[in-house]
């Protein structure tokens, strides 16, 4: 069946980097839109970036022209790079994606979410 896992997240210094994946698996025919979400302690969800195959992405002001939204077809994974990072990034960020697959009852189109990975930025 189909699943994503996240990876990347971590402790960094305010002006540090870190790259988030989403990793699909299973029989992936196509990733019709990623989208990144983040939930800090006490705080509603918030859509950081989506991506739509084909389409060009979109970006929260707060992260706008620090983070940059990706996917790698072949590889089944989208990736969330983020640069410059403050302390007001700290949250648990989860990725989110529209598929196309093939499972036990046929081909399909469905909406997954990720386990969530922390990312912590230390001022």
């Amino acid at each position: 069946q189909v699943q994503l896992v996240e990876s990347g997240g971590g402790l960094v210094q305010a002006g540090g980097s870190l790259r988030l994946s989403c990793t699909a698996s299973g029989i992936i025919l196509h990733i019709n839109k990623v989208k990144w979400y983040r939930q800090a302690p006490g705080k509603q969800r918030e859509l950081v970036a989506d991506v739509t195959t084909g389409s060009s992405a979109n970006y929260a002001d707060s992260v706008k022209g620090r983070f940059t939204i990706s996917q790698d077809n072949a590889k089944k994974t989208a990736y969330l790079q983020m640069n410059s990072l403050k302390p007001e990034d700290t949250a648990v960020y989860y990725c989110n994606a529209d598929l196309t697959a093939a499972q036990d009852m046929g081909i399909s189109r469905n909406e997954y979410w990720g386990q969530g990975t922390q990312v912590t930025v230390s001022s």
